[in-house]
């Protein structure tokens, strides 16, 4: 996969190095031409001078081949225009932005953007948004036996009770993130786009689990 990053400070290289370590191309923009100094010399990727939001600049980078794209600069305005340039100009599928003002996380999220707050950014969190393959573990028992994992569910779901996915896959729906804010699930919560569903499950069942929820209703 392409992917673009805007943004070349401490965390746009740290993830421009993780995900050519993982096989990605990778371009990564930035106004600062000083700044690619922090990719080191081993990175091969494309380093891409001008603004991260201006449609051209985009372009030199292969915003129209990738399937990814990160606004992680120093400010919220840039990050979020950066971001709706990505999707709603090049369609790009998978879209994350860093914010610093949490307030204004459900703004985002109302335009379909994933985003995640600077108090509590890690490489991974970024990462599940810009990659979501795949069931990721944010806790187990000592035992090995039970996880909790964040589990990407299926477009097809959507407008249905959560207590549909629990029925469907035999898990308990712990929490939804909703709007950059976690939220517990009553018998009567419906999903809504953008959430981000955790589930509690037994490790043994995951892949059977997956399974379901990548799957529409109709189809399990």
């Amino acid at each position: 996969m392409h992917i673009v990053i805007m943004g070349c400070g401490r965390v746009g290289s740290a993830l421009a190095r993780t995900l050519e370590k993982q096989g990605h191309s990778v371009a990564v923009v930035d106004q600062d031409p000083t700044a690619f100094r922090r990719l080191g010399s081993g990175f091969t990727g494309q380093r891409v001078t001008g603004v991260g939001f201006d449609q051209d600049t985009l372009r030199e980078a292969g915003i129209e081949e990738a399937g990814a794209f990160a606004a992680v600069s120093s400010g919220d305005n840039s990050n979020i225009i950066a971001a709706r340039v990505a999707r709603e100009n090049f369609g790009v599928e998978n879209v994350a932005a860093r914010i610093y003002d949490p307030r204004r996380a459900e703004v985002y999220q109302r335009l379909g953007i994933s985003t995640v707050a600077t108090v509590r950014w890690t490489a991974d969190q970024m990462l599940r948004r810009l990659l979501p393959s795949g069931a990721e573990p944010n806790w187990q028992d000592p035992s090995g036996a039970v996880q909790l994992a964040e589990v990407p569910v299926a477009p097809a779901w959507i407008g249905l009770r959560l207590s549909r996915l629990e029925q469907a896959a035999n898990v308990r729906v712990a929490f939804i993130s909703r709007l950059g804010v976690g939220t517990l699930p009553t018998a009567e919560t419906v999903l809504q786009e953008g959430d981000l569903v955790h589930m509690m499950m037994r490790i043994a069942d995951l892949e059977a689990v997956e399974a379901v929820f990548a799957k529409g209703p109709e189809e399990h």
